[in-house]
Parts: structure tokens; C-alpha cells; sequence
């Protein structure tokens, strides 16, 4: 457990990829199993503690330390794994054995005697459990442990970069090993991958996934530069819009049926609806919007009506009949049983019209081509799509095949330029992780006209796009201007003389009854900071209100 509090502890402090992953690629090679297994299901989130959930953490540590000094204590530090573990009392008193499977050659219980015990207990023991061996950790192994039960590691590790990792280190035994190969066995292993690392280490031979439905990595496309401008030709390359949904992949094989993101979490639960409309055999990429058929053509709903589906683990007969999922096709990968992402798109696209046409439930259509003469036609395209939710045009090469990652020149992504506004600061809340000690969350907001005159109303909340620099500026802004405490969350003076304004980027505006002023940004980021602005020139709410779409009827 102590190698894999300091292998974290490492990556939260590490900013460079590259030393990320030469972290991560020793760890595997010096840790035995199955303690680098269940380590690489942590980094992949592939880790699932069901008897330990952060609200039995929050009162468990009530039974040891005071809970108003508790508070002061989670305000100061921000993140709640940290502050159990700079806080525990080990003295507290008597606590449930951490059991046998946890006893080792020393006092200090190890990752995998850790994990397997959890995996084991009921909820009723599991805290119980838990607070045995935090008595026997020290404050880095507590916090390493708070951060593995809740499974959120928060340390800039994304699933794809431990299995590139993973990657790297088999590359001394496996010639040619790219992740691509371990991403494609991924859904047919289970932890602690004993015969993954088998296989990577040369000692046997490569694991076999059975698995019906494998998940295929995906093609991603280049932002378009300028001085790509002139290689855009309809004799080289296909035109297509971007649609503002989320990025699938549905597969069919032999009566298995599954929807991907595309970093490959499995989301057919969420949308049970979509699975049973997959009446084909192979396998799609393409866009999932809800919307409704209208005579022959499937009308997508707004980005806003499909966060209403998204990240739910059971869905109602109701919320799936008035958000109804439907798949908007932009590539074929399986045709039956035959591999085709080494055809060339032209040959692919006509095997996914093929496809599409063959399904009879109604819930898939494609994207349709975008006819264009020149580089300038397209633009006046991108300018002005025919429906909001289009984000911009996808450009792909007709002699393209369908290669994971994101390789230069087959695919080019040319989306609309950000709209911009100006926003006052009015909350900031701490970060986590490495910004924990920073307030790095804000919410702003724009003016609106009321009873008592022009008021402050929130419309978004951005937590990126400024520099180190920069976070150090807010947030000794934060220190000085602070009006009130909220737990985490601090209010700013935002008047119409003082406060800090914000110029915001996002991509879009949705309406919102959830939200006081009426609408919900899309990816805002934090452009550049106005010192030079004072509050009362920030946009008015009717700036943004004139970008939403006109309501039907």
C-alpha cells in the first residue's frame, strides 16, 4: 500500500505526460501481483468498492474527531480523502479486525489485502473495515486508500494514459506493442489481470478475449489550421457536420449488443432504448442526440435534453419516451463479421449506408455529406449550419482508413468560432487534487434588470482556460474580496464598482429552468481575465439571450 500512496502521491505532483507515464511503467515493473493489478484498475476506474461510499466515510470520521473542527478543517484543506487523513485519530478506540486476507509479513496491510477484503464485506462491515486500516496506515496510505474506495484519484491520469503506460512497459517483452492492442482486449479482462501481465512480461502467451462486443478504439480527428485551408478539395477530402451530442460506438455481435463512449465505458444501461434499436450485425461510430422522427427524419433535441439521459443508472419508461435516443452514423468499423476500418472511407461510408438502411427500428440515420466547390464554401456552411446543435464540420479523407488516435491530415475537425462574453466573478469554491489549496471553481454571472434594478444573476461556472499565473491571481483576489462563507464555497464582492470580470469562451447557450437567469453555458472557459473592466461594463443577460434558439410553437 505504501508504493501505491507514493505512486500516486508522485502523479498528483508531476505535470509532464511523458514523466507520467515513467512513473506509472515502473510501477508495474517493480510491483508484484496483484497489487500493480489492482492498481491499474484504480488508474482505469475500473475499481468498484460497493461497500464504502464518502457519506459512511463522513460518519465514520465523526465517531473520531469532533465535527465542527472537522469542518474547519475540510474548508482549509478542500478535498475530503485529505482531510480524513491529516484528521484520523488511530487512538479513537476498538475497531473491527481488518481480517485475515489483510494479515502480511508486516503491520502494514497491502493494496491488494486491502481491495480484496473490501470486495468482501457487506456495507454494514465494510466502514468497519476501513477504519481498521486507516488505524494502521499512515496519513500518505490513508490518504491513498480514502482515494481508492471513493475512486475518485483526481491525479491527471486518464484510463487511456495508464494503459499507454501499460503499453510502454510490455513493449520490452511484446515487439510492436501499441496501447491500440491492449485496448482492444481491455473489456474481456477483469482485475487483477493476471494474464495481461502475464503476456507483457513474455511468460505467456497473449490472453484471448472472449468477450462478445468488444469495444474498438477510436479515430479522432486534427484541429483544422489555417494553412490546411488549401489541401480542402471535394476531390480529396468528404465534408460532414459535427454534431453536439456525445460520441459512440454501437456494436452488434452474434445477439450481444453494447454502446461505448468513446474512452470505452460501456453505457447501455443508461440508454436501454438504443440497445434494443441496434438490429444489425457489426459495428457503428457515430453521435448519440435525442430527438423525435419527423415523417422520414429523425429532429435532434438539444445538448441540454440530452444531459437529461446522461449519467443515470436506471432510466424511467417515462424520461426514455419523452427523450427518446437515436444514433446519427458517421462510420462503419464491422460489416457482419468483417473487420473493415482498413477500407477506405469511401468504400466504408457505403457500407454504413448499406447498414443503416437494413435497420428497421428507426432509431439510427446518418450524417449526411456536405456538397462544397471550395475551401470558401465551406466556410459559409460553418458559419451558418442549418440547425444549432451542429458545432462545426468534420472533414475526412475518401482514401482515409480508420486508424485509433488521432493521426495528422485523414480527419480534421473545423468547428465554430467560441462565442465570447464578459462575466463577473461572483463564487469561487477550492480545487482538487494539486489545487486544493487554490479557489479555482467560479461561478459568474451577467447583469439583469429587476424590481430593485439591474442585479448579478449566475449563467455559468469554469474551471479552466486561465494559466498558474493566473490561478494565483483569483484566487489572492478570492482572499481579499471575500463577502461570505459557504462551507467550501466563498462569495466575491461583485458590484457594480468592484469585482473581477471575467471574459468567458463557450460553445453554445441552452435554456434552462434550473438556472435563475434562464440559460446554461456549454464547456465555458476562462478566456482571459478584464483588470482593465470594471463590473458594471460586464454583457448584459440579453447578450446571451439573443444566441438561444427560438422556442418551437
Amino acid at each position: 500500500m505504501q508504493d501505491f500512496a507514493a505512486l500516486l502521491d508522485r502523479l498528483i505532483l508531476t505535470p509532464s505526460r511523458n514523466a507520467k507515464l515513467r512513473l506509472m511503467a515502473e510501477y508495474f515493473r517493480v510491483t508484484p501481483d496483484p497489487d500493480r493489478g489492482w492498481a491499474l484498475a484504480a488508474l482505469t476506474g475500473g475499481l468498484d468498492v460497493p461497500s464504502v461510499k464518502p457519506a459512511m466515510l463522513r460518519a465514520l470520521v465523526a465517531e473520531r474527531i469532533d465535527e465542527v473542527l472537522f469542518a474547519y478543517s475540510y474548508d482549509y484543506v478542500g478535498d475530503l480523502a485529505e482531510t480524513i487523513a491529516l484528521v484520523w485519530d488511530e487512538r479513537g478506540g476498538p475497531t473491527m479486525p481488518a481480517s485475515p486476507a489483510a494479515q502480511t509479513g508486516s503491520n502494514i496491510p497491502s493494496l491488494s489485502a486491502i481491495v480484496e477484503t473490501l470486495l468482501a464485506s457487506s456495507r454494514a462491515d465494510g466502514p468497519k473495515r476501513v477504519a481498521a486500516f486507516l488505524d494502521a496506515l499512515d496519513s500518505d496510505g490513508r490518504w491513498a486508500l480514502l482515494k481508492l474506495v471513493t475512486g475518485g484519484l483526481r491525479i491527471g491520469v486518464s484510463a487511456r494514459l495508464a494503459k499507454q503506460a501499460l503499453a510502454d512497459f510490455g513493449a520490452e517483452k511484446v515487439e510492436g506493442l501499441q496501447v491500440n492492442e491492449i485496448e482492444e482486449l481491455w473489456h474481456g479482462l477483469k482485475p487483477p489481470y493476471l494474464a495481461l501481465f502475464a503476456w507483457l512480461e513474455g511468460r505467456e502467451e497473449k490472453p484471448i478475449s472472449s468477450a462478445r462486443g468488444p469495444f474498438r478504439p477510436v479515430m479522432l480527428a486534427q484541429p483544422l489550421e489555417e494553412n490546411d485551408l488549401p489541401r480542402i478539395v471535394p476531390e480529396v477530402y468528404a465534408a460532414e457536420w459535427k454534431w453536439d451530442g456525445i460520441r459512440v460506438q454501437a456494436v452488434s455481435d452474434a445477439g450481444v449488443r453494447r454502446l461505448y463512449t468513446r474512452t470505452g465505458e460501456d453505457i447501455g444501461d443508461t440508454f436501454p432504448d438504443m440497445l434494443d434499436a441496434l438490429d444489425f450485425d457489426g459495428a457503428i461510430d457515430g453521435e448519440l442526440l435525442v430527438g423525435r422522427r419527423a415523417g422520414e427524419a429523425i429532429e435532434p433535441g438539444s445538448f441540454s435534453e440530452l444531459q437529461q439521459r446522461l449519467n443515470r443508472k436506471t432510466v424511467s419508461g417515462k424520461l426514455i419516451a419523452s427523450h427518446p435516443a437515436f444514433i446519427r452514423a458517421y462510420d462503419c468499423l464491422v460489416d457482419g463479421t468483417e473487420d473493415v476500418r482498413t477500407l477506405p472511407f469511401r468504400e466504408r461510408r457505403t457500407r454504413l449506408e448499406s447498414l443503416v438502411a437494413g435497420s428497421l427500428a428507426g432509431r439510427i440515420d446518418l450524417s449526411p455529406l456536405v456538397a462544397f466547390d471550395t475551401a470558401d464554401d465551406l466556410m459559409a456552411k460553418r458559419s451558418l449550419p442549418p440547425v444549432p446543435i451542429i458545432e462545426g464540420l468534420m472533414l475526412k479523407r475518401w482514401d482515409s482508413v480508420y486508424e485509433p488516435g488521432r493521426p495528422k491530415g485523414p480527419w480534421f475537425k473545423w468547428k465554430r468560432d467560441p462565442y465570447t462574453v464578459d462575466a463577473v466573478l461572483m463564487y469561487a469554491q477550492r480545487g482538487h487534487g494539486k489545487r486544493s489549496s487554490f479557489y479555482s471553481d467560479y461561478t459568474f454571472g451577467v447583469w439583469k434588470g429587476g424590481e430593485g434594478g439591474d442585479e448579478l444573476v449566475p449563467v455559468g461556472k469554469a474551471y479552466f482556460g486561465f494559466t498558474d499565473e493566473e490561478l494565483v491571481e483569483i484566487d489572492r483576489f478570492v482572499r481579499r474580496n471575500t463577502l461570505n462563507r459557504f462551507g467550501p464555497v466563498r462569495e466575491v464582492t461583485h458590484n457594480a464598482d468592484v469585482g473581477l470580470v471575467l471574459e468567458v469562451a463557450f460553445e453554445g447557450l441552452n435554456r434552462s429552468a434550473r438556472h435563475k437567469s434562464g440559460v446554461a453555458m456549454r464547456f465555458p472557459r476562462v478566456s482571459r481575465l478584464r483588470w482593465d473592466k470594471p463590473p458594471r461594463e460586464a454583457d448584459r443577460i440579453e447578450t446571451l439571450e439573443a444566441l438561444l434558439e427560438p422556442e418551437a410553437g
